[in-house]
Order: structure tokens, then C-alpha cells, then sequence
């Protein structure tokens, strides 16, 4: 095996080892770049693994400053995790940036002593920000705030109320949109949906809070980049289809199936399918868990429909009937589509009719024993479930999902195991696959 590491499972990619994403990050320096009289701020989302992370640690870099013809001497880059402010207030908020700004300025330079004494002050407020970006303007420089979990700042907490929010949201939008420092300042923000799906409601007689982000979603990689991230092990054909249909192109769960073959590999151990699949499992359920966890019950119950009509062709026996599920699928169109964006289904056409089927077989496996799950719970969880299927279904069909549910938990003995679901895996692993 080739010295070094290779994968980065459980961390932040460094940016020599970043993967893909060029028409992103050319976006991303678009943004910040700017023009005239102001710079751009972008708005970054996509689900659970896809990279966001480590996409705003690239921003950081200066040799990628350098590839994009930028010169980040010219700018001051601060970058936090909005989870780091506990709890989040727009005080802790504007704080953090001074103190960030603070270690980037030289101790010699008037800032950092104006800085000392704006962060000395009880309550620090957009305004001393302002003060700083005149300053820094006046020194060739500009601020580049990369903020990752900005759902934080769209959550109320107890010490953060609705009214609060608003006017730290309406705060960053003046500050980018409406005042002279804005030609000093370019933000760039990560979150799990678009913005406009997050935070205050928005009323006809106001502008929105978040018009001055360009949206950017951060989707699955493309086979191309999968197979450039695998590159750096010798690995068969057969193998890498395997990897990529358990994956689904989600980044995260490549790097922990590289992982998890690197690390027997570079000891002389030959890993088979079981134990593979064993150890890539331990690395990935909190993957799978939250992603099950922040999608929303319309969501969840589209996942099991797709779950459940493509197991029906995995079972020996199928006596369940799931009516037009079709008509579903066309109904909630548009939840479906934000799922593929987040790279948890993939959208097909084929002579004219739309399918759906899951990115990656582990995340299909998991979503199935959710459903065993649910079956063998306690009868009012499957009635509570029954009213989520009312909400997108006839009473009939409802019942004939719940139907299916029950059927899958007394036949269970015949789902097939996951090295069987995975088809590929075991004959992949038994041929052999380092070349």
C-alpha cells in the first residue's frame, strides 16, 4: 500500500487532499472576488456528509487562492462553527468574529488595539463590526466570514428569541446589502436546507432576510470524483462499483469505505465482505441515524414507500399491495427532489415516467429495518404513523401500506442479509480485488 494517509473518515479534509467540486468552488470565488461596489455572499446547503465542512476549510487555503487567480493576502478569514456558541446569541455571535479577527491581525498593526478595546465592551453589536470593516478597507483588506451550522442562528433559544433573530438576521443583510462597508465583506454560510425553507416566515410587506445570498447545493459527487477520491488504493473495477453503490456518492460515507479497506490493506489483511461491511457499519451508522432524524415525517414516509416497493421484488412471497404509489411519488415531487439533492434517493426517467430508488443500499437497508422497527413497536406508534400516511394517501391506501408494514414484520426471517442485499459486495471480496 502507498505510505500516508489516504481517507479522513471522522475529520475536516485537508485541502490538498479535497476531492471535486471545481464549478463549486469557482462559484464560491466568484462570490468573494466581487466587483464594483460590493461582494457576494453565498449560501451553501446540502444534507448530512456531503462536505460542507470541509468545503469552507478549502476557502482557508492559499494555494487554492492562488489556482483562482485571488490574492488572500488581501483578505481576512475568519471561520467558525456557529454549534461552538453555546447558547448561540448574536452577542457570542459578533464576539466570536472580533476575537477571530483579533489572531489574524499583527500585534503592531492600530486594529488589534482598537479591537482589544470594542471586545472589552459589554455588548458587541454589528455596528463595532462595522467600525472594524472601515479599517480594514482602509488597509486594502476585506473580511471573509465563512460561518458552517448556520441552522443555529435560525433556531430560537431560550437567551435568542424570534425578535431577537430577526434583527440579527435583518443585521447581516444590511450589513451586505446596504451600507459602504459592504465592499470590505463577503459572507459565506453553511446549512442543511435552503434558507428560505429556514428561519422567520416571510411577510409581503418586508424584504427577505436572505436575498442577498447566491444559493449553492452541495450534492452527491459525480462518478468521475467518486472514483478520483478511490484512486489512491489499487482496487478492481468490481470493487469500486461496490464502494459506489454503497455509498451513493455521499463523500462522507466514501471516505469511511475507503477507510475502513485502507487501513486492513496497508497490514497485509485481506478483509472478506462480513467484515468489511461489519466495520464500515460501526464507522457510519450516526451517518445513517441522522439523517433519518432531521428529515421530516413526510419525508420518512416516502422513504418507506420506496423502501417497501423495491423490497417487494427481494421477497420469495410477495402478498402486500401498496396501490398507486406512483401517484404519491408525482404528488410530493418536490420533497422527492430536495431527498436527491441531499444524495438519499436518486431520480430517474424512463420513457417518460419518473422512478425513484435509494443512493446508497446501506441507507435502503436501514430505512428497512426502521420499518421493522416501527412493525414491532407498540400499537399506537404504527396508529400515529397511520395519520402521516393520511396526510399523503386515501384512507385505503393507508391502510394498505400499514398492511405491507405488518406483512414485512411477520416475514422478516425472509429479508435477505445485508452482504446477500448488497448483491456485488461478497463477489467482489471473494475474487479478490487488489490489483
Amino acid at each position: 500500500m502507498p505510505p500516508g494517509v489516504l481517507f479522513f473518515p471522522s475529520q475536516i479534509v485537508p485541502p490538498e487532499f479535497f476531492v471535486g467540486r471545481s464549478n463549486e468552488i469557482a462559484t464560491a470565488f466568484d462570490q468573494i472576488a466581487g466587483g464594483g461596489a460590493s461582494r457576494g455572499h453565498l449560501a451553501i446547503w446540502g444534507g448530512t456528509g456531503m462536505g460542507k465542512s470541509s468545503f469552507l476549510e478549502l476557502l482557508t487555503s492559499p494555494r487554492v487562492w492562488q489556482w483562482h487567480n485571488q490574492d488572500h493576502h488581501r483578505a481576512i478569514i475568519v471561520h467558525f462553527n456557529c454549534w461552538t456558541l453555546t447558547p448561540f446569541t448574536p452577542d457570542a455571535f459578533w464576539r466570536e468574529v472580533l476575537t477571530l479577527i483579533q489572531e489574524e491581525v499583527a500585534a503592531e498593526n492600530p486594529l488589534h488595539a482598537e479591537l482589544r478595546g470594542l471586545l472589552a465592551e459589554e455588548t458587541v453589536t454589528v455596528n463595532h463590526l462595522r467600525q472594524v470593516l472601515k479599517q480594514l478597507g482602509q488597509q486594502g483588506k476585506f473580511l471573509l466570514l465563512l460561518v458552517g451550522d448556520y441552522d443555529v442562528a435560525l433556531r430560537s433559544n431560550p437567551y435568542y428569541s424570534d425578535e431577537s433573530m430577526e434583527i440579527f438576521l435583518n443585521d447581516c443583510r444590511n450589513l451586505a446589502s446596504h451600507h459602504r462597508e459592504k465592499k470590505f465583506f463577503s459572507m459565506v454560510v453553511t446549512t442543511l436546507r435552503p434558507l428560505d425553507t429556514l428561519g422567520p416566515q416571510i411577510t409581503p410587506d418586508r424584504s427577505p432576510w436572505f436575498n442577498h445570498y447566491l444559493y449553492l447545493c452541495l450534492g452527491p459527487l459525480t462518478v468521475i470524483e467518486m472514483d478520483t477520491l478511490l484512486s489512491g488504493m489499487p482496487m478492481t473495477p468490481a470493487l469500486r462499483e461496490v464502494i459506489r453503490q454503497i455509498a451513493g456518492g455521499n463523500p462522507t460515507l466514501l471516505q469511511n469505505a475507503g477507510y475502513v479497506l485502507y487501513s486492513r490493506l496497508r497490514h497485509g489483511k485481506v478483509p472478506t465482505a462480513d467484515e468489511f461491511f461489519a466495520d464500515f457499519l460501526e464507522r457510519t451508522q450516526q451517518y445513517f441515524r441522522k439523517t433519518w432524524s432531521v428529515i421530516n415525517e413526510i419525508e420518512r414516509t416516502l422513504l418507506m414507500l420506496i423502501a417497501l416497493a423495491g423490497l417487494k421484488g427481494r421477497l420469495q412471497n410477495r402478498h402486500y399491495d401498496l396501490g398507486d404509489i406512483d401517484r404519491i411519488f408525482s404528488q410530493k415531487e418536490r420533497e422527492l427532489i430536495d431527498l436527491s439533492r441531499w444524495g438519499v434517493v436518486v431520480r430517474q426517467m424512463h420513457q417518460g415516467k419518473v422512478s425513484y430508488s435509494f443512493a446508497s443500499s446501506v441507507m435502503e437497508w436501514w430505512v428497512i429495518k426502521e420499518i421493522e422497527e416501527l412493525a414491532g413497536d407498540t400499537q399506537k406508534s404504527l396508529e400515529d404513523r397511520q395519520k402521516v400516511f393520511l396526510n399523503l394517501m386515501s384512507k385505503k391506501q393507508a391502510t394498505q401500506v400499514t398492511n405491507a408494514i405488518l406483512y414485512l414484520w411477520d416475514h422478516r426471517e425472509e429479508i435477505p442479509a445485508m452482504t446477500e442485499w448488497l448483491g456485488k459486495l461478497a463477489g467482489a471480496f471473494s475474487r479478490g480485488f487488489v490489483g
